[in-house]
């Protein structure tokens, strides 16, 4: 895998959006379900109110919102700038919720599940858009 990207206009070009059909969604975790919930998890979060997971969406009470991830397959560099921020606008314009997750050597957009066609088709064109 190539070196970090950190030009915003390179992360944005070489960002290759790709979709993972599996549905997510965020929960908090409980004593009487960490096992499981942390288990499964491909996110965690400790906050002040509690651990929060990104489990796969059989494993989330009933009613909760499910989220499709968009990995940016660009190896963005964690002190670039601008990426999320282009990602985020581009979505919100279109008037779709994003929830980004920064990891180590991608970034993730999760996007409500009934609308991830339509946000990578979006992420496509801003990425095309600057290549």
């Amino acid at each position: 895998m190539p070196g970090p990207v950190r030009s915003t206009r390179a992360m944005i070009a070489q960002m290759s959006p790709r979709l993972d059909e599996r549905r997510w969604c965020f929960v908090a975790v409980t004593p009487d379900r960490a096992p499981e919930l942390l288990g499964a998890a491909i996110g965690t979060f400790r906050e002040e109110e509690g651990v929060s997971a990104i489990v796969p969406a059989v494993l989330a009470p009933e009613g909760t919102p499910a989220f499709v991830r968009i990995v940016l397959e660009v190896n963005s560099d964690l002190e670039g700038v601008g990426l999320t921020a282009a990602v985020s606008t581009a979505l919100a314009e279109a008037g779709i919720a994003c929830n980004m997750v920064a990891a180590l050597h991608h970034d993730h957009a999760f996007v409500p599940a009934g609308r991830a066609k339509e946000a990578l088709d979006i992420l496509l064109a801003l990425s095309a858009s600057q290549g």
